[in-house]
């Protein structure tokens, strides 16, 4: 059974790896032979090994099924940008942030038709004529029916090596459109509650949100008891989650598995206990089969309140089959405990394959069971604690590298501090204080989670606090699996130091970079804004770093640093921050601060923010220039009196970069504007030529005149650009002067990359070298 069920989840997790999705026709096929093949292994001890086979193919076939269903819930093009009314309810927990609100809305009515979940981002100044909240900004509630004038667009994220796919998430939750709010007269709400079972939950965990923040105000750790009480891991600021990051107890702050089962267990006591006192209740239902039904439903209930995420489902569902083995009086092996979670799971989200959670929490598990076979003397529990901490350190490794390339070097330490007190001590506390009256049980809870992160705090300060490295091959990583496995086998088991052999590759193999005289360049893509990462055999620059998205939230943060940890770059050794708009500038802090930096050029003035901080700096100036590993670096612009001008706009100051190897160059052009362009020609004329041409100022009619493109004359050209954005880049009319010339657009082609070498550039796309079936649809 175990070996069927797991065959049928490769099925699934196939289906979400392939760019395209079979058609109707091609899944029926697959269904039909699966099913005959499923059935020859059932019932023919000869044609056993059919049996797998057959459920590898249902499960491709299920998944697509499914998926073709998401896909058909999809926003039409057309009505793409257009302000639409739209009368729905609030379906999810409203998160607010530092200019709104966000939430998902299920519509039941509109002029167009809509898919059934969108995100909404309600910002301030879009507010109803009726009621206004804090600032002016509206008080939103879960379950409430509005009407509400949003603009829409399909769902679309940046895609960038190492980064986060926020297409796949969204689809993953069945979000099929964003949009945000629009100022009209007519956005109101209709009623208070719409009566629903998941509206009646929603309402519950915000209730609960609600009276955590009124009983304990602006202490620090009061988003933790939010979020170990609801699920609702946004109470938690960014700065905690790097401290449970660097420590390794991300998983403990979320609902995880350990404490469903903690309910589930004290559940499950109480019940067969009170059970047992009763003289007429055992007679009709013996006390260990009510005690396992009690026990699952408020693990339920919790997972509910705690908004059933990926690891509370897995332990809902392991613990629903063993409650229905014991209730059944079937007792069954660890393994076909979670193998049947595990279709569960799949059976009616086969997307959650796409989740690092998913991994994470069925790995976890699977370690646990490999090691508590009974190699340890009961009793033994502080042998039993060290060899699960021991698998749980070796076994996860592989996983957490490949997926955050980074493993915490204190966790064991961290871990053996927080689960004890998290667990069995701080989230009863919490659970206790969701109930009305019991709020003050906050306070010891949050005195003990404040001592307990004074100690967690101090480990994440240490330098040595976390192991972090370029993101590994996949060839290294299954290996590496291997090995972990091999390394776990029962003491006594021959030439189990293969294994570490074995996990040797994810640590020696070094990541690949260009050779001497090569170069690789990519545009990230980083919406509206721009930031490009230059690489030789021994240097890396970070060209300008894309916009600031909130006050915790930036290129930076977002998209950059992870790119960078994604390929071992652990130090920069110049980065130039090309001018002082927020679409250029807007990472270049975080970029700063967590990296080691070299030397930062820049054409910032003194007064500027970036400046203050602790780094060599100097301005850019025309004329300067380096070489890198073969690599020539010219800076074409601003000449120095250029600085001195009146009235100078930021743009115009842009420090323009030119690149040149053996095999092609590159020009760098941030968001000169005519006036720029016209002084760069003057001054260089045919010494503009570049074979590929960043396209100035995302394509904006103000830029890029038919006398500097042919100045150029380059043979691509990128435009930096976001999707939709407000400004309409790049603009028609500009497109037309690259007629003949290939165009690359980081809004359709993700981050784009180009490889010197060779005698030629090579131009590849991040969109097409993760191309999903979702993506665009």
């Amino acid at each position: 059974m175990t070996l069927t069920i797991i065959a049928g989840a490769v099925g699934m997790l196939w289906l979400q790896q392939q760019a395209y999705l079979l058609d109707h026709g091609m899944l029926l096929l697959l269904a039909a032979t699966g099913l005959l093949a499923a059935l020859a292994g059932r019932w023919t001890t000869r044609l056993r090994s059919l049996l797998p086979v057959g459920a590898f193919l249902l499960g491709i076939a299920w998944a697509g099924t499914l998926a073709q269903q998401r896909l058909a819930d999809a926003l039409p093009t057309a009505s793409e940008g257009k302000d639409i009314r739209v009368t729905g309810t609030i379906a999810t927990l409203p998160q607010p942030f530092e200019n709104g609100w966000r939430f998902e809305f299920a519509p039941e009515h509109s002029a167009r038709p809509l898919p059934r979940r969108i995100s909404v981002a309600w910002y301030q100044g879009s507010r109803p004529q009726d009621e206004t909240g804090h600032d002016g900004i509206p008080q939103l509630h879960a379950g409430e029916r509005w009407q509400l004038t949003l603009r829409l667009k399909r769902p679309h994220g940046n895609l960038n090596p190492g980064g986060f796919d926020y297409e796949a998430w969204l689809f993953e939750r069945g979000i099929r459109a964003t949009s945000y709010v629009r100022s009209a007269p007519d956005n109101r709400r209709l009623d208070a509650f719409v009566p629903s079972l998941g509206h009646w939950i929603e309402r519950l965990r915000e209730n609960v949100r609600q009276r955590f923040q009124a009983t304990l105000g602006e202490r620090p750790y009061a988003g933790v008891l939010v979020a170990l009480a609801v699920g609702d891991q946004n109470a938690i600021d960014h700065s905690q989650w790097q401290t449970f990051a660097r420590t390794g107890l991300t998983h403990l702050m979320s609902i995880s598995g350990l404490h469903i089962t903690l309910v589930a267990s004290l559940i499950y006591g109480l019940t067969g206990w009170l059970w047992r006192r009763s003289t007429y209740l055992p007679l009709r239902l013996p006390a260990q089969q009510a005690a396992a039904l009690g026990g699952f439903l408020g693990a339920w209930t919790y997972c509910l309140l705690a908004g059933f995420a990926v690891p509370a489902q897995r332990t809902l569902y392991m613990l629903g089959v063993a409650a229905l083995a014991l209730f059944l009086r079937r007792p069954m092996a660890p393994r076909q405990v979670l193998a049947l979670a595990l279709l569960l799971v799949l059976l009616l989200d086969p997307w959650a394959v796409l989740a690092a959670g998913f991994w994470l929490s069925f790995g976890a598990v699977s370690l646990l069971f490999l090691v508590g076979g009974g190699h340890l003397r009961p009793g033994h529990w502080l042998g039993q604690w060290g060899r699960a901490q021991w698998a749980m350190t070796v076994g996860m490794l592989p996983l957490l590298l490949i997926l955050f390339q980074q493993f915490s070097l204190v966790s064991p330490l961290a871990n053996g501090l927080a689960i004890p007190l998290v667990s069995f001590v701080v989230t009863p506390l919490a659970l206790l204080a969701a109930v009305p009256g019991l709020e003050f049980l906050l306070l010891p809870a949050h005195g003990i989670m404040a001592l307990l992160m004074s100690l967690v705090e101090w480990l994440a300060s240490s330098p040595w606090a976390v192991w972090q490295q370029h993101q590994p091959p996949l060839w290294a990583t299954l290996l590496a699996l291997v090995g972990a496995l091999w390394l776990l086998l029962p003491r006594g088991f021959p030439a189990r130091w293969i294994g570490a052999v074995m996990l040797l590759p994810l640590f020696l193999v070094p990541p690949p970079r260009p050779a001497p005289g090569e170069a690789t360049v990519t545009v990230l893509d980083v919406g509206q804004g721009l930031a490009v990462h230059v690489q030789t055999a021994h240097h890396d620059l970070i060209f300008d770093t894309g916009p600031a998205f909130s006050p915790d939230a930036n290129s930076g943060n977002r998209i950059i640093l992870p790119y960078l940890r994604a390929l071992g770059v652990g130090r920069l050794d110049r980065v130039v921050v090309s001018h002082e708009d927020k679409d250029h500038a807007g990472g270049a802090e975080s970029v700063l601060t967590d990296l080691p930096v070299g030397e930062l050029l820049s054409s910032l003035p003194f007064e500027h923010d970036i400046s203050a901080l602790p780094v060599p700096q100097r301005l850019c100036l025309a004329s300067e220039g380096w070489q890198w590993d073969g690599v020539e670096f010219a800076m074409l612009h601003p000449a120095e009196a250029d600085y001195d001008r009146q009235g100078a706009k930021s743009n115009d100051l842009s420090c323009v970069l030119r690149l040149a190897t053996p095999h092609g160059s590159l020009l760098l052009t941030a968001d000169i504007e005519a006036r720029s362009e016209a002084a760069l020609l003057s001054r260089l004329g045919t010494g503009l030529q570049a074979d590929v041409l960043l396209v100035p100022h995302h394509g904006s009619r103000t830029s890029s005149t038919l006398e500097f493109i042919d100045a150029v004359a380059p043979h691509h050209a990128v435009i930096p650009v976001g999707y939709r954005n407000r400004f309409g880049h790049p603009k028609a009319e500009v497109l037309a002067r690259y007629h003949g010339i290939p165009l690359h657009r980081t809004d359709r082609d993700g981050a784009v990359r180009l490889d010197f070498r060779q005698g030629n550039i090579q131009v590849s796309h991040e969109r097409e070298r993760r191309r999903r079936y979702w993506q665009g649809q």
